[in-house]
């Protein structure tokens, strides 16, 4: 018996040698990437004309060696790919339709061309609207009566006049590639506890359903329009007690309305499909919300991701970046969504300040490298004052317009955005960028197509030249200080 399995274990052991060793799939060097592609870069430069200008085409990538400390360099490797891109672009609210209807004609095809045409603007494919008025509508208004606890007298006629027809437009200069969710800022004035839209409030527990079928309501009526409505946010700024409509929910209450309201009665309605987003608020408290919403298993299973955005009024400035990474470590099932964001205290005499531009491409390019699948700024477009807005609340937009003159003011975050909308384009994966110098700024992202959008910001007082380094090839490319760069590889 012995001398046998002396003899199997000699068989066995010659038969392994024979075969051919287990092969791995080891990281791809990345060369087929850039093989045979070209690399474009596209630059927007502080006290320069260049605004999303091409400044260098044909570069050609040679072999990379070790780069030295003296270097700076941004490595990019494709073959590790993370979130998928929804979308990049702005608010349609009442206050940008009521301007553009101001336009002339010609430049409200400029307008449709700038924001949602990729070859003439910056192809933007994400919208954000408002359920009934906000701060930026001319008035507060909603869709019922007051005290129509049925909803008998809903109507959306009040969105035709502008807003819908806008929408629509949009929709058409994108080719129907627009993504659209909607928010409230407050529940009509008899379903608080306040009777009143404006200044906070609760949203009174024996109208949690009244306002579930309200929101049903507003995406079927907009349907029939036929604007579909991909998804909600259950509430803009929970915690937020404002001078203009708001509504107060705790992290508990928003749980509670999601999983025993809002959540089933989409279910009941057919509307399984449309996705909910919570929080809608600021990244100082989303790791809270997110805790108590995505541990309720109830609630949890009705939320698509969470929404946030970037006013950082109790941080003293800071913008909290690492909030968002610490939500997606930690719920990487759940999508993240940027929802709003502007500058505030509006002042035409800053119309072309750099930091416009620089607080967008600093705030998109840390969000997106921490998990973000898309970005929705505010406003797209406002009038000369900062509105129309009903309680002085006037902001800026990237694009604003003097309705005396029909001009149309291109403020630096436009461009600013073109970078990554533009050639960041829906279905895209982030993959790795890393910048070896804290000046640089950096993120990436592989297109369906197989291009790669690689978004380089200088946020230094000094022109740098950089490695832009894909797997084992390097090509040199300058930056000029203050400026934000695509570099296209296609």
């Amino acid at each position: 018996m012995k001398t046998f399995l002396v003899g199997f274990l000699l068989f066995f052991t010659c038969y392994c040698l024979a075969q051919k060793p287990p092969t791995f799939n080891k990281p791809s060097t990345n060369k087929s990437y850039i093989q045979n592609k070209t690399v474009t870069v596209y630059t927007t430069a502080d006290s320069t004309n260049l605004r999303l200008s091409k400044t260098d085409s044909l570069l050609a990538f040679t072999e990379l060696r070790q780069p030295n400390e003296g270097q700076i360099s941004v490595f990019v490797d494709p073959s590790k790919t993370f979130q998928t891109m929804l979308g990049i672009g702005g608010a349609i609210t009442d206050a940008s339709a009521e301007t553009f209807a101001k336009l002339p004609a010609a430049k409200q095809q400029e307008v449709l061309n700038a924001y949602y045409s990729v070859s003439k603007g910056i192809g933007y494919t994400l919208a954000r609207t408002n359920i009934h008025s906000c701060d930026f509508s001319s008035g507060s208004y909603t869709y019922v009566e007051e005290n129509d606890n049925s909803l008998k007298t809903f109507s959306i006629a009040h969105d035709r006049t502008y807003r819908i027809p806008l929408i629509k437009k949009a929709m058409a200069a994108s080719n129907n590639k627009l993504t659209l969710f909607a928010s409230p800022w407050s529940p009509p004035a008899f379903m608080k506890t306040t009777g009143n839209m404006l200044q906070g409030g609760k949203l009174k527990t024996e109208h949690y359903q009244t306002w579930a079928n309200y929101f049903v309501k507003f995406i079927n009526a907009y349907k029939q329009e036929g604007v579909p409505i991909w998804g909600v946010t259950i509430q803009n700024e929970p915690m937020a007690t404002q001078t203009w409509e708001s509504c107060v929910y705790t992290a508990e209450e928003e749980r509670d309305f999601l999983k025993k309201h809002l959540g089933p009665t989409f279910k009941s309605a057919g509307l399984s499909d449309k996705k909910i987003i919570i929080w809608d608020h600021n990244r100082d408290l989303i790791y809270q919300r997110a805790q108590v919403m995505f541990d309720d298993p109830e609630a949890s299973k009705y939320a698509w991701g969470i929404g946030f955005h970037w006013y950082e009024p109790w941080s003293g400035g800071v913008p909290m970046y690492d909030n968002v990474q610490r939500v997606h470590e930690t719920y990487p099932d759940k999508n993240l969504l940027f929802t709003e964001g502007c500058a505030e205290s509006f002042n035409p005499e800053r119309y072309y300040n750099w930091g416009l531009g620089e607080h967008y491409g600093k705030s998109m390019i840390n969000d997106f490298n921490s998990g973000t699948v898309g970005w929705c700024d505010w406003n797209i477009l406002l009038d000369d004052k900062g509105g129309p807005n009903h309680v002085g609340n006037f902001c800026f937009a990237p694009v604003h317009a003097n309705l005396t003159t029909g001009e149309l003011i291109y403020t630096n975050s436009y461009f600013y955005i073109g970078h990554f909308s533009k050639f960041i384009r829906p279905g895209a994966k982030r993959i790795i960028a890393a910048a070896s110098r804290s000046q640089l700024l950096t993120t990436a992202f592989i297109n369906p197509d197989g291009s790669i959008a690689v978004v380089v910001m200088n946020q230094g007082d000094k022109k740098n030249k950089y490695n832009l380094c894909v797997g084992l090839k390097a090509t040199e490319i300058s930056i000029l200080p203050h400026a934000i760069q695509t570099v296209l590889i296609r």
